[in-house]
């Protein structure tokens, strides 16, 4: 499960894949809008100017003529996309590669490094948290005997990103959340005067008040002096 120390050369499949998103990207990029993007993200890597949605499409195009030979060609070639970017789109298309659909067979426990890797070097709200949501969570679903242990660990881990990982993995799962789970995993957090620990804690139980409002009503009344004023807030936004 250790991701590779080397990624993909220039030739093959990868290769063609990598340089063919770059190209795509280039040619969709608008410069007017590139500085505004970077600023909104107050990025310090500079993008092309592709909004998200035709990002996505346009690197769906490559993916999809450009396959890939197995499991570790998949994952080096993220791997390669990812370390080798130098626009913020970049990053999006890897993440994007990681959940096309030629490669839904490949989502276990066996990409958590991968995961880790993108959770720990990307730092950032709109790197983590599509790969929190679509990503770690889907395998918690599939894999809770191997994610449940990882998750908690995450949930106390000095890494913010990974902490915030943990607490919004389950932000889809309505009616199925494991409760004890995102308790824990907010405690690992709860004192953390960090916006982004904060927002999150606040964001996971807006979702679940989305299932079950009473419980998360009683959650936010019981800790009322531990949770921060931000959490408290955007747990009960939609509450009244």
């Amino acid at each position: 499960m250790t991701p590779p120390t080397t990624t993909p050369g220039s030739g093959g499949a990868a290769g063609e894949l990598i340089a063919e998103v770059r190209r795509a990207l280039e040619a969709a990029a608008d410069p007017a809008k590139a500085a505004g993007m970077t600023a909104y993200l107050r990025s310090s890597m500079p993008m092309y100017g592709v909004s998200r949605a035709p990002a996505r499409a346009v690197c769906a195009e490559v993916f999809a003529a450009h396959p890939l030979d197995g499991f570790a060609e998949w994952r080096d070639t993220a791997l390669a996309l990812w370390r080798g970017a130098t626009r913020r789109e970049e990053l999006y298309a890897a993440i994007d590669l990681t959940g096309h659909r030629l490669y839904r067979r490949f989502q276990t426990p066996e990409t958590l490094p991968m995961y880790d890797e993108m959770i720990v070097t990307g730092a950032w709200w709109d790197l983590v948290d599509e790969i929190a949501v679509q990503r770690v969570g889907p395998l918690l679903r599939a894999y809770p005997d191997d994610l449940r242990p990882l998750l908690l660990r995450w949930s106390r881990d000095p890494d913010l990103w990974r902490r915030r990982t943990a607490i919004l993995a389950q932000n889809k799962f309505k009616g199925d959340t494991d409760l004890g789970l995102l308790y824990t995993c907010l405690e690992g957090s709860i004192g953390d005067p960090d916006f982004f620990a904060r927002k999150a804690i606040g964001w996971a139980l807006r979702e679940y008040a989305k299932t079950d409002p009473d419980e998360v009503r009683r959650y936010v009344a019981e800790n009322r002096d531990r949770l921060s004023p931000l959490s408290r807030r955007e747990a009960l936004k939609n509450l009244g």
